[in-house]
């Protein structure tokens, strides 16, 4: 699989195909790798999309159901490549990626929004010059100033202050959070 490296688009959503019934499981699995490998830097999120329903059995009583929107598939946020793929692809339960052949294929922008599965806001609470933390994904922890706003408002350039010298950072506008 050495071209998996080559196909490395930084963070992206990728669909697992998995046994049908086993999707809570691959998911519980993938998170304790995660954690205790410490892949937190390649894999960052992993979702089951469902929808609930209230449903009325024969007494009349009422009680909220989750059903899966797309039975025996698991959604990862994640960088792909040789490690990451090897990780989620040996995990007990996943068949493999979706994609052709053994080429895992991320998901569009549009198949993000129509699926739901990341919820922005609209609203942008910062500007260039604000202080600002990383709080999640690979740079968690820096903390700098923003020199840039895509025109998409979804990435943010930080010039992050490390100990020697600052560095410019792009990161996900998700990703920051305003300092005081």
């Amino acid at each position: 699989m050495s071209d998996i490296n080559e196909m490395n688009l930084g963070p992206r959503w990728y669909v697992a195909h998995t046994y049908s019934g086993y999707e809570n499981k691959v998911k519980v699995s993938i998170e304790k790798i995660v954690e205790n490998r410490g892949l937190g830097h390649l894999i960052f999120d992993v979702k089951i999309p469902v929808t609930k329903e209230i449903v009325t059995n024969e007494k009349g009583e009422q009680k909220e159901v989750e059903t899966k929107i797309f039975p025996a598939y698991v959604l990862i946020k994640m960088i792909m490549n040789d490690e990451s793929w090897h990780v989620v692809r040996n995990i007990t339960g996943v068949t493999g990626f979706v994609g052709p052949g053994s080429r895992p294929v991320p998901l569009t922008d549009k198949e993000i929004k129509a699926f739901n599965v990341e919820v922005h806001s609209d609203s942008v609470k910062f500007k260039v010059g604000d202080k600002v933390s990383v709080i999640s994904g690979i740079f968690q922890g820096y903390s700098g100033v923003i020199k840039e706003i895509s025109e998409d408002m979804k990435q943010v350039t930080v010039l992050a202050s490390t100990e020697r010298r600052d560095i410019p950072i792009i990161v996900e506008a998700k990703d920051i959070s305003v300092s005081e």
